[in-house]
This record gives structure tokens, C-alpha cells and sequence, in this order.
């Protein structure tokens, strides 16, 4: 236990309600945070139907738009006053931001406020996302310079991988990093076939012929053309086999449209997002193989969640996804392009003992439990602290966004009209910046 810890605050654009790879992660740094004796604290944007009673730990919202329609997530507006002063009536020892928009404002404008060190973990290729979401390139380029400028302004900058860090660093991002691991919440087991056969019996399922899966939200750029290509392919030559979709999307009717056109449906299924873990546990140890041909995740947690079932993975040679894997021992490679997937899917897909030797193998190498890799994270906790505490930090106290605990005082004094038009110009710096 280190005594230089009280509080732990984390902050993301996303908790649930909503389900992601980095929301997973901060659900899970609040357990083994509570499990280990800390204090933790959750700041995140406000969501309609969010039910925030059940968690043994204060979640702090503040104000947001929902753009979930056309974009699938909140924008919060970081800028909350109210936000701001409770944070400030708590003894937070570490901030810890898991996205470099909103979250990131709201830490650089706590810490002027606390002096305290703050952390961000880069989960998310957000390059990518911009330029899906922006036309026009200057604007893509001016937002891919505020995500770097926001990255750059923490004390310490963790990822989740060595191609997340080469990632931001192609973005422009000069500091140093370091590789902080995800884990999972899914303990290493076998869920009992009796199980296994409630969890999936109102589908086609064969069991003389290989179970493809894929478990994450159904969006092209994380190869889903690729698999489905690779299937048509494998269909056109007499191979039987069915594909089991885990999820859903912003581009879910169009690859349920493409898996029509290409023939697929019959060897095809849908089952939408699967929020029960035992459930999607289930299907993993149901399936032969996971098809995770994905360049786009910087770790991509589903590959260590099959681990725990022993059930190995498909990736992309060189991928984020595919680091530390061995090729033919506790995963397979392919080259980014449905033919290579079909190749290889073609060459295992019979050989049942070897795709069950795989599966072992990656249970014992791959598997990471959130224990682990949270646990790892709080002894780095405390070196960040420390080394905030002898000045091994730049200072970012003045930057543009940060908020000083004095003006902060003199807003709550000022008359109420006047706190409604600072917060309308914080709005409108809000959209200014496309935050």
C-alpha cells in the first residue's frame, strides 16, 4: 500500500452506460483500485439514461452534447466551474486521463488547481477518428495538432502499446512514453458445455464445421472487409464454416448489406452487442478461432480476452494487436489482405488439435488479468508522484486551457447573471476548438 496514494481520479469521455475497449478499462482500474484499498473518483460527460448508483465510488459528470447518432460518443464540455470546485474539495493525489480531449482539459485545468501530477494513457489511434469524422484537410490537420499539443501537456504519458507510442509520435508528439498494458476481466476458464449450449442455442451452429468469431464494435477500419472477403472466398471453394459477428456499430448495416451481397448469409450471425460476460464467455469457448485482422487497435483487449479461454487469435502481421505474439505457437499472422486470411483460414481450419494447441499456448503467454496490469500501474503511480514532487516535470500551468484556483473564487463571488454569461463564452471557446 503506498501511503502517497488517497485518491486516485480517473477520467474519460466514455463510462457506461456506453461499452468500448477504454471504458472496460476504466471500470476496471476502479476495482482493483477499491480491491487494493485507494481511493478512486470517475469524471466523465453527462448521458442521458446513465444510472450511476450501483458503483462504490463518486462518478462526477458534467455537462455534454450526445452525438451518438453520427458519431457515437458524447462531447463534454470541459469547462464546468461546478465540475471543477468538487473535484477541488477532494484529497486527489493523481489524475489519470484515458482520452486526450475533454478528460485531458479537465485534468490540466485540476492539476493548476490541486498541484498534483497527471497521467494520460493514449488508447486510441485518434488520427484515424478524425480524419473518418473531418472533412477538409486543414481541419484535420489542426485537430491532429490539438490532440498532440493535449498529449504533450501531461506529466506523464503512458500507452498501451509500442505501436501506440510510435502512433502519436508520427502525429508530431517529441516526449518520452511508457508501455502500460491492459489487461482483462475475464478470469482463465472453461465455461461448462451445458452453459455454452443455453448462451447459443437459437443459432445455425454446426458442430462438425469451425466456429469463426469476432468480438468489438462492427466498423470498417477494423478489418471486417477483410474477413468478409476472405469468407467468400473460402465459400466459393466448397469450405463450410459459420462467422459469428459479436457487436455492434456505426457500420452495421452496411456490413450486414455487404455480408448479403457477397452470399454469406447463411454461414453469417449477427448477435448484436452481448453485454453479459459469462454470455460472451460463452462464445468464446464456443468458437476455433478469433478473426481480429485489425491495424486500427493500439491493443486490441479482445485478443487477450480469447486468451483466457484458450482460444487463439488471427492477426495482422505487425499490427499493435500482434505484438509479443509467436506465429504459429500462440497465434496466427497474416498479411493485411483477404487473401492471405483465406490462405490461412483454409490451411487451419480442419486441424482441430492444432488450433486447440494454439488456444493453449495463448492462455499461458498472452493472458493478462486487469490485477496484473492495474497493480503495475500503482507502483508507477507512486514513482509519478515522487518525481512531481522533486520537479522532474515541465510545468503547464500556463497553457491556454488552465484554469487558476483564484479565478475560479472570484467566479463564485461574481453576481449569477454574470456566472451564466463565463459560461456561455466557455461554451463558445467549446466549439471554437471543435471540443
Amino acid at each position: 500500500m503506498n501511503e502517497n496514494i488517497k485518491e486516485v481520479c480517473l477520467l474519460n469521455d466514455s463510462f457506461p452506460p456506453l461499452i468500448d475497449g477504454v471504458v472496460n478499462t476504466g471500470v476496471n482500474y476502479t476495482k482493483v483500485l477499491k480491491k487494493e484499498g485507494y481511493g478512486v473518483s470517475v469524471v466523465t460527460p453527462e448521458l442521458p439514461g446513465a444510472d450511476d448508483s450501483g458503483f462504490d465510488f463518486p462518478v462526477f459528470r458534467y455537462p455534454s452534447v450526445d452525438l451518438r447518432a453520427t458519431l457515437g460518443y458524447t462531447a463534454g464540455n470541459p469547462f464546468s466551474i461546478s465540475l471543477q470546485r468538487k473535484l477541488a474539495e477532494r484529497d486527489i493525489s493523481i489524475l489519470h486521463s484515458h482520452c486526450p480531449i475533454a478528460s485531458n482539459f479537465v485534468a490540466r485545468q485540476m492539476k493548476g488547481r490541486m498541484d498534483v501530477p497527471f497521467i494520460l494513457t493514449y488508447h486510441t489511434k485518434f488520427d484515424i477518428d478524425i480524419r473518418n469524422a473531418i472533412s477538409g484537410k486543414l481541419l484535420q490537420e489542426s485537430a491532429i495538432r490539438a490532440i498532440v499539443e493535449s498529449v504533450s501537456s501531461c506529466d506523464e504519458l503512458w500507452v498501451v502499446s509500442e505501436g501506440a507510442g510510435e502512433n502519436i509520435r508520427s502525429l508530431g508528439y517529441t516526449g518520452n512514453y511508457v508501455v502500460m498494458h491492459n489487461g482483462v476481466d475475464m478470469p482463465k476458464h472453461r465455461v461448462p458445455d451445458s452453459e455454452i449450449a443455453v448462451a447459443t442455442a437459437n443459432y445455425d451452429l454446426p458442430q462438425d464445421v469451425p466456429t469463426f468469431l469476432f468480438v468489438g464494435r462492427l466498423m470498417w477500419y477494423k478489418g471486417l472487409r477483410i474477413i468478409l472477403d476472405a469468407l467468400a472466398a473460402l465459400k466459393s471453394q466448397g469450405f463450410a464454416f459459420r462467422m459469428v459477428f459479436v457487436g455492434g456499430g456505426g457500420d452495421e448495416a452496411e456490413v450486414k448489406a455487404y455480408t448479403q451481397e457477397l452470399n454469406l448469409g447463411d454461414m453469417v450471425i449477427f448477435t448484436g452487442p452481448i453485454r453479459d460476460r459469462e454470455v460472451l464467455a460463452a462464445w468464446y469457448c464456443r468458437a476455433d478461432l478469433l478473426l481480429f485482422p485489425s491495424t486500427f487497435d493500439t491493443n486490441g483487449l479482445v485478443v487477450r480476452e480469447a486468451a483466457a479461454f484458450s482460444l487463439a487469435t488471427v492477426l495482422v502481421r505487425g499490427s499493435c494487436a500482434a505484438e509479443g505474439v509467436t506465429p504459429m505457437h500462440n497465434a496466427l499472422l497474416i498479411d493485411e489482405n483477404a487473401a492471405s486470411l483465406a490462405v490461412c483460414l483454409a490451411t487451419i481450419m480442419n486441424n482441430k488439435q492444432k488450433m486447440k494447441e494454439l488456444g493453449q499456448n495463448s492462455a499461458e503467454e498472452l493472458y493478462l488479468s486487469w490485477d496484473d496490469a492495474v497493480k503495475t500501474a500503482i507502483n508507477r503511480y507512486g514513482v509519478v508522484i515522487e518525481n512531481y514532487k522533486m520537479g522532474k516535470y515541465k510545468s503547464n500551468r500556463g497553457d491556454l486551457f488552465q484554469t487558476s484556483g483564484e479565478m475560479l473564487d472570484m467566479i463564485d463571488r461574481i453576481p449569477d447573471r454574470a456566472k451564466k454569461l463565463v459560461q456561455k463564452l466557455d461554451s463558445e471557446l467549446n466549439d471554437l476548438y471543435d471540443f
